[in-house]
């Protein structure tokens, strides 16, 4: 299985420099490359492969001499990016799904570059990284595993980080009989079959107001001022922060989970329909909790560890009683399940009892 390790680089001002060139020439390849697509298939139905699109970086090296600033195949893996970008698009057509075009790239929207096989090398001293140099790593974990891929990525504060995609054995856990299904919600953040409630900590709900005023003072900077870039950068500042804490919250408990329990059950969630079709208050609460980055957690943990995690139809879910089967009719404000049978629960338990006995039965099938 693919396992990925992110390190924190802190590089000199010089190799920071240096990186930033790298970056952009990879950058203006993704571009370009784009721009050569978009423009064989308007003005002559052409259509370019990768293949096809490779043939012209010696040309654009001599057009462009940054290109030189950046290791060959990272600049291969820009165009690899863009036909990826663009057999995403020609999916969604076909699926009939909103597509969205790939966009060109700016400064702030490219931010990371990738050595497929070549060009990086761990040292007794830090990472060597091709046209950088030797940059300081700070390994707070063993890294394990064959390294298939280094990408190198900027934040956007302007932190610096190495991502290793390895190729690792999975390491079985001891099988345990517990099993678990988890209705995902707002009120709370989750609630188990067990009954236990796990609290939603509404991480940008606690910052909203202090996010609100760096970017009232961030718009009322004016353009193109030191003045403003420091505003900007104390916006960037606020939401990684934000981030950092929801996505720890989201790895310790996803671990809790995958350490205790044998199977997983979830309810299979259209989580960008959700917040498309949402009013403002219910699309902002759906970002803030991220259900989607605990259940990839979740799900990646549990294949190394050697438990099932499966998901479910949401159909009825929180209809049925989780007793007889019963639909109960129930209004969004209806926070009690209570059904002719006799059963009376939390609306959200009741669901995720539904939820485990589902997965169970699709396990049982499978």
């Amino acid at each position: 299985m693919r396992k990925t390790y992110k390190y924190k680089l802190f590089p000199t001002g010089k190799q920071r420099k240096a990186l930033r060139f790298s970056l952009d020439a990879c950058r203006w390849v993704y571009n370009k490359t784009l721009e050569a697509r978009k423009n064989a298939w308007e003005k002559r139905k052409a259509s370019l492969s990768l293949y096809d699109t490779s043939k012209f970086i010696p040309q654009w090296k001599e057009e462009n001499p940054n290109l030189s600033n950046a290791f060959s195949q990272c600049l291969q893996n820009a165009q690899q990016r863009v036909d990826l970008a663009l057999k995403a698009f020609f999916r969604r057509v076909k699926a009939g799904e909103k597509p969205g075009y790939p966009r060109f790239r700016s400064f702030d929207r490219y931010d990371s570059f990738t050595f497929p096989q070549f060009g990086f090398e761990m040292t007794g001293n830090g990472l060597k990284i091709s046209k950088i140099g030797t940059i300081k790593i700070k390994l707070h974990r063993k890294l394990l595993g064959e390294i298939k891929t280094c990408t190198i990525q900027r934040s956007s504060t302007d932190k610096w980080y190495a991502c290793f995609s390895c190729e690792v054995k999975p390491k079985p856990l001891r099988k345990v009989k517990k099993v678990v299904g988890i209705d995902m919600g707002l009120e709370s953040f989750a609630t188990l079959s067990t009954g236990e409630k796990i609290e939603n900590p509404r991480f940008f709900k606690t910052d909203e107001a202090k996010l609100k005023k760096v970017q009232s003072k961030l718009s009322k900077a004016e353009k193109e001022t030191p003045n403003r870039k420091k505003q900007r950068n104390k916006v960037s500042r606020l939401h990684e922060k934000i981030g950092n804490r929801r996505k720890d919250f989201a790895h310790k408990l996803s671990r809790q989970f995958v350490n205790k329990y044998q199977v997983i059950a979830f309810e299979k969630l259209n989580i960008k329909e959700m917040r498309e079709n949402g009013f403002k208050g219910i699309r902002k609460s759906i970002g803030d909790v991220a259900w989607n980055q605990f259940i990839q957690f979740t799900t990646y943990k549990a294949e190394g560890a050697g438990r099932t995690v499966v998901f479910v139809d949401p159909h009825n879910t929180s209809k049925m009683c989780s007793r007889c089967g019963q639909l109960v009719e129930k209004k969004l404000s209806d926070r009690t399940h209570s059904c002719s049978c006799g059963l009376v629960l939390d609306r959200d338990h009741n669901a995720s009892l539904n939820i485990l006995r589902l997965g169970m039965e699709s396990l049982a099938l499978a």
